[in-house]
């Protein structure tokens, strides 16, 4: 993962970025503390989330906020769509062409210059589903 020119990656920064690249569940500000905890066991949760947010700021990370639930980080900036569990909240990327069209819809039909699109799409994860069926069963 390339650094950006105006930030440094310390120490903690480099083991934020490493533990969030190792996964691909958009972890929760309180999920990378738990996993960067194992490695610094003395850095804080408030020490975490400024980086996180410092290194989304730079565009090192992504922060996804989505459907009023709590902000996640993705090491993944490329553009991409998410799709959110309705029914535990969980994030997951989804594997579909961007759709570039989208934003020449929207320019001419606004007095914007769009720059770009973000889009969740919701639906209910399989695990849910399974659980669901089993209540349904019993």
């Amino acid at each position: 993962m390339d650094q950006l020119p105006n930030m440094r990656l310390t120490t903690q920064r480099q083991v934020i970025l490493e533990e969030l690249g190792k996964v691909k569940t958009h972890p929760t500000a309180n999920e990378v503390y738990d996993m960067v905890r194992r490695r610094l066991p003395r850095i804080g949760l408030g020490t975490v989330y400024r980086n996180l947010e410092l290194m989304a700021d730079n565009g090192i990370i992504l922060k996804v906020e989505v459907g009023g639930t709590q902000k996640r980080f993705d090491a993944t900036v490329k553009p991409h769509y998410h799709i959110r569990c309705s029914a535990c909240g969980k994030v997951n990327d989804i594997d579909i062409a961007i759709q570039e069209q989208i934003n020449q819809a929207a320019e001419n039909a606004s007095n914007y210059k769009i720059l770009g699109h973000h889009i969740e799409f919701s639906g209910i994860c399989r695990e849910c589903l399974e659980k669901s069926e089993e209540t349904s069963i019993n």
